[in-house]
């Protein structure tokens, strides 16, 4: 029997997101919100929006502490080192950001000027995360991308100089792509020693260029599996340590931003398009913000800039719950489902005795564990968490 209502003895970790929709070209695989420049970006008003955006939220989380935060886009580094100063030091006075707050930065490889990375370390930044791709002429051309090999390799050279947590986003699963091609890309990109890796499978999603113009020659299933073993195996042999599905890091670098998502933890998120989940006493809400730019920022001083706000079922938590845990490596506690939802442990057993029976995962000494069944079959796995 379902509980009416979540109730929370404390509540969950709280991160902050902070989305900046601009870029230069859409990627044809892309389907964030962003926005290709037309003609200049109203830097400074957006900024001034962002920060009215948090004061909004300021009576929702007075007290919390903030642990991260995450500028992503869209192609933040279009904005100024100044321009992002400004805004952490705004959100700094606003709220209670932790001193060991882990703050990362979406960087472009084709945008990258140095004066602006020093700049963002300065303004705060302690952690920038690099959307590599590939280090393949013909796989970059084939996603639209504005960089090419040399940029790359030229960004993570001087970020290095710079930035010690470094992180390179890699995808895999591309046309025509081939399983050496994709242990070049990984080896290169380890010999730049980054702290942190995250491996994407190319996955064709709605409303994007791909989604309408299906590119050919795509890897099938089987290749696309192949290509994540040995991505899982090189990079395990180089010294990194998957923690979730797509993500590998050195000791100590895991990303605390990502981390929060992966174990339902609370975020709230300002910025056109930006989604937030922020939990009460006896309620968990979730919000989304307008997104297209201009009607974000027009929208912003009648408080009109917020589209959907709702709080979430109780029936429906279970499932959000799998969804973001169950694609941690290591698995988790028992005890974090009632820390994290405000629900009675009980109200998820029955969901994972059936998957256990399914050999998905390992129920043990108050520990949840996914076997590698239950990681190869994640989608078939949450299905059982949608039955009521």
């Amino acid at each position: 029997m379902l509980p009416n209502k979540v109730l929370f003895s404390n509540l969950p970790p709280l991160a902050l997101y902070i989305h900046i929709p601009w870029c230069i070209k859409k990627c044809p695989y892309c389907d964030f919100n962003s926005h290709s420049v037309k003609n200049t970006i109203p830097e400074e008003k957006y900024i001034e929006c962002l920060i009215a955006d948090l004061e909004g939220f300021l009576p929702q989380i007075w007290g919390r502490q903030i642990d991260s935060i995450f500028i992503g886009g869209g192609t933040p580094s279009l904005f100024s080192g100044d321009s992002i100063n400004k805004l952490l030091d705004n959100i700094r006075s606003r709220i209670n950001l932790s001193p060991f707050a882990e703050i990362t930065m979406e960087i472009n490889p084709g945008t990258v000027e140095v004066i602006f990375l020093k700049d963002y370390a300065l303004a705060g930044i302690n952690r920038i995360s690099f959307g590599i791709q590939s280090f393949n002429d013909k796989h970059l051309q084939v996603l639209g991308r504005i960089h090419n090999s040399l940029d790359a390799k030229n960004a993570i050279q001087t970020a290095k100089t710079i930035f010690d947590n470094i992180n390179l986003d890699i995808i895999y699963g591309l046309p025509n792509q081939t399983i050496n091609e994709v242990i070049e890309d990984i080896t290169l990109a380890v010999s730049f020693y980054p702290k942190h890796l995250s491996c994407y499978n190319l996955t064709i999603e709605p409303n994007t260029y791909f989604y309408k113009n299906l590119p050919h020659n795509l890897p099938d299933n089987d290749l696309c599996y192949l290509m994540q073993e040995a991505i899982i195996s090189k990079l395990a042999d180089c010294g990194y340590n998957r923690y979730e599905i797509s993500a590998f890091a050195k000791n100590g670098f895991r990303c605390k931003h990502n981390l929060n998502y992966w174990s339902y933890g609370d975020y709230i998120g300002i910025g056109a398009g930006a989604h937030s989940k922020v939990s009460f006493l006896n309620k968990i809400i979730r919000e989304a913000r307008q997104k297209n730019p201009k009607l974000y920022m027009d929208s912003i001083d009648i408080r009109k800039h917020v589209i959907e706000s709702y709080s979430v079922e109780v029936k429906n938590i279970p499932f959000e719950y799998a969804m973001n845990t169950f694609r941690l490596i290591d698995g988790m506690e028992v005890s974090l489902f009632t820390e994290r939802t405000g629900l009675p442990f009980n109200t998820l057993l029955p969901h994972l005795l059936k998957a256990q029976e399914m050999q998905f995962l390992l129920l043990d000494k108050g520990k949840i564990t996914l076997t590698k069944r239950g990681h190869d079959f994640l989608n078939e796995l949450l299905m059982i968490f949608l039955d009521d």
